[in-house]
């Protein structure tokens, strides 16, 4: 009897450990492949805050951007398959929990599992793209933000539910950048094991890549909200048409040229992750 539970204790440790193992894989390829996808968004919208408006600023331009390289279509794929790698990681939290004292609580596990469905979406696109399917090429991102804005205008209390959403993109926008601003990201990585520079590097990187990151999700809601008022789909913006509207504002192009500077920041703040970061 004694050896039995000795015998299934040992294999339960076994299961925990490689199923740990697997799942902060998962997360530090996802962390990369998040990385490369901001990294790319912020540049393509930089050479648009500088005058070339022939790229879109979204994960379509990033990938086509992408395909445009050597070993392209290998690079694609790999990307796919890092963004799986999110896919894993989140879905891993909501059925075992995050890190953290906090990381088994309902709203936490209900997190993940929004943070996952948005993975599975994320990595489908991507991966369609590399197999040749399409479905992210140049445009299709604000195309997508227009049409299923008007379908769901069209549902019964179409107006409310896409203002409801609008809004709760804005709150999640509002949250992420205020998250970054405190500094919230500190609790989630492994401060003992990291210098005076790379904790410098990770602030400034992570402060203001999120901040810039925010301050687009904040905007794409308030376009969604815009179209509910209006009854208009064409008021909703996806990333790339939300980058475009920094620029029109008073401060012009060079707004767009701080947010657009900021996403990449927040690519780099992702490979620091990747490295650095509580799994």
């Amino acid at each position: 009897m004694d050896m039995t539970v000795k015998t299934d204790g040992g294999r339960s440790e076994a299961e925990r450990v490689a199923r740990g193992s697997v799942t902060e894989g998962a997360a530090r390829a996802g962390l990369v492949a998040q990385g490369v996808i901001y990294l790319l968004v912020g540049v393509l919208a930089l050479r648009i805050a500088f005058g070339d408006s022939s790229h879109q600023a979204d994960r379509g331009g990033a990938l086509a951007e992408i395909a445009d390289q050597p070993f392209g279509d290998v690079l694609l794929w790999a990307l796919g398959i890092g963004v799986v790698g999110m896919v894993v990681w989140r879905l891993s939290e909501a059925v075992f929990g995050a890190v953290g004292p906090d990381g088994r609580k309902p709203h936490m596990r209900l997190l993940a599992v929004v943070r996952c469905v948005f993975y599975v979406f994320v990595a489908f696109s991507v991966l369609a793209f590399a197999a040749g399917a399409g479905g992210s090429g140049s445009g299709a991102g604000d195309r997508e933000s227009k049409d299923v804005t008007a379908r769901v205008l069209h549902l019964p209390a179409g107006q409310w539910l896409v203002a409801v959403a609008g809004a709760a993109v804005v709150v999640a926008g509002v949250w992420i950048g205020a998250r970054a601003v405190m500094r919230s990201y500190r609790d989630e990585l492994k401060l003992a094991q990291m210098s005076r520079g790379a904790r410098r590097l990770v602030d400034v990187t992570g402060v203001a890549g999120g901040a810039a990151r925010g301050l687009v999700f904040a905007a794409a809601g308030a376009s969604a909200i815009r179209a509910a008022v209006d009854f208009d789909p064409d008021r909703a913006k996806g990333l790339d048409d939300s980058l475009r509207a920094f620029a029109a504002t008073p401060l012009g192009p060079s707004l767009l040229g701080c947010v657009a500077a900021g996403l990449a920041l927040f690519g780099l703040f992702s490979f620091a992750l990747s490295r650095w970061r509580r799994v």
